[in-house]
């Protein structure tokens, strides 16, 4: 009798659970590789990937590679061979995914590019970025207005810096730039002194703010020991901090010799305390919780197996195939509407900046 009432209790038990509620089933795995630590920026898109993707009922494998390609390459290997349902992937080196890409095919895998455009592969099925060409338009725009407030009519002196060669990004930006700022070359409103323009010549490697440094320290010793420099184009706010160093170091922006007209991207914290203390001029906000809710939206799709949410289908041709994309809107902001963009959206808090 003892034992058929504990059998009884423990029958009773099962039906408990049985009829309680459902536990919420865990949808998938997405891997998510992401470039670097380095950049304030990439931080804020790897954490905003991971709180939505798991408010989405996702697990998460958040990798950084630390602007190691071969580092990158084994972290995505791994991520197909522990069975990632979706890989969303910032490379490094958008032309060295191929193979891992083939492997990831090969498993059924679909594969995201998220920010930086994957070139030379088919098996890049979609595409999250902002509109690129216009980041360009928005800092050479700003650029221009800047020095017409700063010192008039011109001419101006300015020095180009392009991003980093083996990032598609970079040349969206520079081409949208000269879209702007050409035809201000072309009649003489803006004299490059160096001569220097073009990617293959003001590229700057990995996006590294050191490189850019020593490039404005060469440009400064060997083309305006004699002449004054009025602006510099900086693609990201990483090489701005670097190009300020090197024009703070031999005299600009004390006594009266102003500080140029630098550009950015990004809305780091240390640029946006920048342009409060009047050094870098501007920079270009692009909001990394819009493109992550745009980049969720793209794999719950594709997880469910319906079609993910594009606007362009024309731009982003990667050599072997378009890749259809989202493109968002970034957003140009200096000293005078700082405020209402990044603080008004919650992005940051004051103190953070103040």
């Amino acid at each position: 009798m003892k034992f058929f009432r504990t059998g009884l209790a423990a029958l009773a038990a099962l039906a408990t659970i049985s009829v309680g509620p459902a536990v919420a089933q865990d949808k998938g795995t997405i891997g998510i590789a992401m470039p670097t630590k380095s950049s304030a920026r990439w931080i804020s898109d790897g954490n905003s990937m991971v709180e939505q993707f798991k408010e989405a009922g996702y697990t998460t494998d958040l990798q950084y590679a630390e602007d190691d390609i071969p580092n990158q390459l084994a972290q995505i290997e791994n991520m197909i061979t522990k069975g990632a349902d979706v890989l969303v992937i910032a490379a490094i080196d958008g032309t060295t995914l191929s193979n891992a890409l083939e492997n990831a095919a090969a498993a059924g895998i679909k594969v995201v590019a998220y920010d930086r455009l994957i070139r030379d592969s088919g098996n890049v099925d979609y595409y999250a970025t902002f509109d690129n060409f216009k980041v360009g338009v928005q800092q050479a725009t700003s650029l221009a207005n800047g020095l017409k407030e700063r010192f008039g009519d011109g001419p101006y002196n300015v020095e180009l810096f392009g991003g980093s060669p083996d990032d598609n990004n970079a040349y969206f930006f520079y081409n949208g730039a000269m879209s702007v700022l050409q035809p201000l070359i072309d009649d003489g409103t803006i004299v490059i002194q160096s001569g220097q323009m073009g990617m293959d010549t003001v590229g700057t490697l990995r996006w590294d703010g050191a490189v850019a440094q020593a490039r404005m320290d060469n440009l400064l010793s060997a083309h305006y020991t004699d002449k004054v420099l009025h602006g510099a184009l900086s693609p990201y706010d990483g090489l701005s901090i670097g190009i300020l160093s090197s024009l703070k170091g031999v005299g600009y922006g004390s006594g009266d010799l102003a500080m140029p007209i630098v550009s950015g991207q990004d809305a780091e914290v240390q640029s946006v305390k920048s342009i409060l203390a009047d050094e870098q001029y501007s920079t270009v906000f692009k909001d990394t919780r819009e493109l992550a809710r745009v980049t969720v939206g793209m794999v719950n799709a594709l997880v469910e197996g319906g079609e993910p949410e594009i606007n362009d289908t024309s731009t982003y041709d990667n050599g072997v195939k378009v890749v259809p994309s989202y493109l968002l809107e970034p957003v140009s902001v200096d000293k005078s509407n700082w405020e209402e963009v990044l603080i008004g959206s919650g992005y940051y808090t004051k103190d953070q900046v103040q």
